[in-house]
């Protein structure tokens, strides 16, 4: 194996890309699609199938929701959908249970899929993560009556 073999199996093994084309990973792009019938359904899929770099397509007509598997960028996945005509936007909802709990239901959860809520999830993990910050600097404060002392 010369140098230029030892540099491609290095690159290679370590994931860098030492002066050679970017790689493209394989992606799952999840949309909100307004579609009415079967007809935008096909339209849609045929639409994003014609795509360089898609594996599968998969649209749920009853949650609105086009799910494409394959070597894209998520931002032109967006843009081919709405060359459709269709609304379109990225999938903002998760699973409930993937929700940081006790989760205040807000308005907007009421357009959400049976068992999704609203993605607000740098909102949760902003809260979360500072009410865990006060935790930890009371735990340690001469206030606290049952802080840790270590003396």
């Amino acid at each position: 194996m010369g140098l230029g073999g030892t540099m491609e199996y290095l690159t290679d093994l370590f994931g860098g890309n030492l002066g050679s084309k970017k790689k493209r990973q394989l992606q799952t792009v999840e949309l909100k699609v307004r579609m009415d019938c079967e007809g935008c359904e096909q339209k849609v899929k045929r639409v994003l199938s014609s795509m360089k770099g898609v594996k599968a397509v998969d649209v749920n007509l009853k949650l609105q929701k086009v799910t494409v598997v394959g070597y894209v960028e998520p931002d032109k996945v967006l843009k081919k959908a709405r060359s459709t005509g269709k609304k379109v936007e990225l999938w903002p909802y998760v699973p409930y249970h993937l929700v940081a709990q006790p989760y205040a239901a807000q308005a907007y959860d009421k357009k959400a899929p049976p068992g999704y809520v609203r993605n607000v999830e740098d909102v949760a993990v902003a809260s979360h993560g500072s009410r865990q910050e006060e935790q930890l600097a009371s735990m340690f404060s001469d206030d606290n009556p049952n802080s840790c002392s270590v003396m």
